[in-house]
């Protein structure tokens, strides 16, 4: 999997509105490419200004949308389930367009800080209308609450579009598409860390997420905590969430496609299943990203557009293979 994100990554950096050649790509990632203006040639700039930065962003949001995914499907034990269960996309786009219609755009980072709160506020609600710790033993509970408080996001968000300015609207709409053109060194370190971060403390638990799955009395059984796991997990998973779509906007479906993809290649075994999707899901992002920027070069498409027209099928294809 490793293999083949980066042979994804050495793909994408030739394809564009300007196409570069392999070789000239080969040659600019090890140094070897003779620079023409001021020490640097100009597919060096476009490869190490303008792609390299979109692709790496674009590998960490898709890695951590999939992990999220792996851990709510988990959790919930619905193959259904996504990131966005908990309603987290709803409270990240309210923040995100507060920020906008407030003019935190000019501020570094002031629109994703905003968007971020609006994530944390959600994951509060929604653990509040679950009843609390209570509630963390109860699947349905989590759905619901998770359900009810995006409902009432979406209708905030909708008030909000009608009352905002033309240019306004431009920005908003873009970021409710998830957009991963305006990315620079502070959007990749945070999102890194987080993932890092994340990754590093949901690994930790895998163990008992191959238990849980199993049931929780199973679990309880074999020594399990199952309430605190259940804290733990919903906790880093949901601002693992909160940091990505913050930084990239709304990017559907890939929780939902990528795990389920790797569980039926490699099991179900969450020592695997977690890096597998780590790995995968970027891969996958950034093919969208990719397609993104071609299909109507030199404009380009948000790159929700792209994930949703692959998610919808796959959604479909596995409602009614859950019916069979």
């Amino acid at each position: 999997m490793l293999a083949f994100f980066a042979a994804i990554c050495l793909g994408s950096l030739a394809v564009g509105a300007a196409p570069i050649a392999p070789g000239d790509v080969l040659r600019a990632l090890t140094g070897l490419l003779d620079g023409q203006a001021y020490g640097i040639s100009q597919p060096e700039l476009i490869l190490f200004s303008v792609r390299l930065p979109r692709i790496l962003f674009a590998g960490i949001v898709g890695a951590s949308l999939s992990l999220g995914g792996v851990v709510f499907q988990a959790l919930l034990r619905n193959p259904l389930a996504d990131p966005y269960i908990l309603g987290i996309s709803g409270g990240s786009a309210m923040g995100a367009i507060i920020g906008i219609m407030l003019g935190a755009g000019a501020f570094y980072l002031g629109v994703p800080a905003l968007a971020f709160c609006g994530a944390l506020l959600t994951v509060f609600l929604v653990f509040i209308v679950a009843g609390g710790s209570r509630g963390l033993m109860l699947d349905n509970s989590l759905l619901l609450a998770g359900v009810v408080v995006n409902s009432f996001f979406s209708a905030a968000i909708l008030f909000s579009l009608s009352i905002v300015n033309s240019m306004e609207l431009h920005s908003i709409s873009f970021w409710l598409m998830g957009d991963l053109s305006r990315v620079g060194p502070g959007e990749i370190l945070v999102a890194a860390l987080g993932l890092l971060i994340g990754f590093a403390i949901v690994y930790a638990q895998a163990r008992k997420l191959n238990l849980i799955v199993q049931g929780e009395e199973t679990a309880l059984q074999l020594g399990v905590s199952v309430r605190s796991a259940k804290y733990v997990l919903l906790t880093v998973t949901s601002l693992l969430i909160a940091v990505a779509v913050s930084l990239s906007g709304i990017i559907g479906f890939v929780g939902i496609m990528v795990p389920h993809m790797m569980r039926l290649a490699i099991g179900s075994d969450h020592r695997l299943l977690l890096p597998a999707a780590a790995l995968f899901g970027a891969s996958f992002l950034v093919v969208a990203d990719t397609l993104a920027r071609i299909v109507i070069a030199p404009a380009e498409l948000p790159v929700g557009v792209i994930t949703a027209l692959c998610g919808a099928p796959y959604f479909i294809f596995l409602m009614r293979r859950k019916m069979r």
